[in-house]
């Protein structure tokens, strides 16, 4: 017997700009030499990058990077640091640049930070694409921490210079500012945070809020998707994580039952319809 759901998508859900701006790169060059080198997976999505492959972009390493020569290598918007333009220079390579402007003005910041020789310490992923790329600005100086417990376990100087993921949660960012400012550090905090993903916190808890389940798609590598996925469970309890289609439990929904469908900054537009065709087809 049909389940009759009544289904929507987030219309906030999908892609961010600076992805949106690095896959239309990526396919105008696709579409004029049928082929495309690309440093790391172009977006957090596997579904998407599976798309692109199949279209010719080749999903590279900075080992496989190392021994191109003469090509054209596409940047994806997490950015780079400065040693991969070194090695482009060098085995005359073509970048096309397609790096997120709010990820380069924060590389450039850190930068500056860096040549004032400040300590710099950064909330952000160990090992994420971005941070390497912020890493490099400081010649692997600066110290990434995840959490404010992470943080406490280093000697840490009276002054503290504070910079984040563009990811990240903006209120964890404030709160480990005030938790180091109430034990007597001075912090200069650099609030990066990119406000196209911290908005859709206080947008996804409305949109969560309206629905008897939500499906949240992403990506599993997506550290946005992680977050914004624990945003939507603690509004809705209701909350699923899926990465495809075929991860549709139809135990989870009841007849007649209203279901929203929203995703992470890395969850392309076509696979959140597809979630939709296949909820309304139950």
């Amino acid at each position: 017997m049909p389940l009759n759901l009544s289904v929507r998508i987030d219309p906030h859900s999908g892609f961010c700009f600076g992805v949106i701006y690095a896959i239309q790169m990526a396919e105008d060059i696709l579409d004029e030499q049928g082929y495309l080198y690309c440093l790391g997976d172009i977006v957090h999505n596997d579904e998407e990058v599976e798309r692109l492959e199949k279209k010719g972009l080749r999903i590279i390493c900075h080992q496989t990077l190392s021994e191109l020569r003469g090509e054209k290598v596409l940047i994806r918007a997490h950015g780079e640091p400065p040693s991969t333009y070194q090695m482009a220079l060098e085995n005359n390579l073509t970048l096309i640049d397609a790096s997120c402007p709010v990820v380069l003005k924060l590389q450039n910041r850190i930068k500056t930070s860096y040549d004032k020789k400040e300590r710099i310490f950064i909330y952000g992923k160990h090992g994420h694409a971005e941070v390497q790329g912020l890493l490099g600005q400081t010649r692997g100086d600066a110290v990434v921490f995840e959490n404010l417990d992470e943080l406490l376990s280093h000697e840490l100087p009276a002054n503290i210079t504070l910079y984040s993921q563009t990811t990240k949660s903006t209120n964890s960012f404030y709160r480990i500012k005030g938790e180091l400012e109430g034990r007597g550090y001075q912090v200069s905090a650099n609030d990066t945070i990119c406000r196209q993903v911290s908005n859709r916190d206080l947008d996804l808890r409305r949109f969560a809020a309206e629905y008897d389940q939500i499906v949240f798609v992403s990506g599993t590598k997506s550290s946005n998707g992680k977050v914004l996925y624990q945003v939507c469970k603690d509004t809705n309890p209701q909350t699923h994580f899926i990465s495809k289609v075929e991860e549709i439990d139809p135990a989870w929904f009841l007849p007649g039952q209203s279901v929203g469908i929203c995703g992470a900054t890395s969850t392309p537009m076509w696979l959140m319809e597809n979630v939709r065709d296949a909820l309304m087809s139950l």
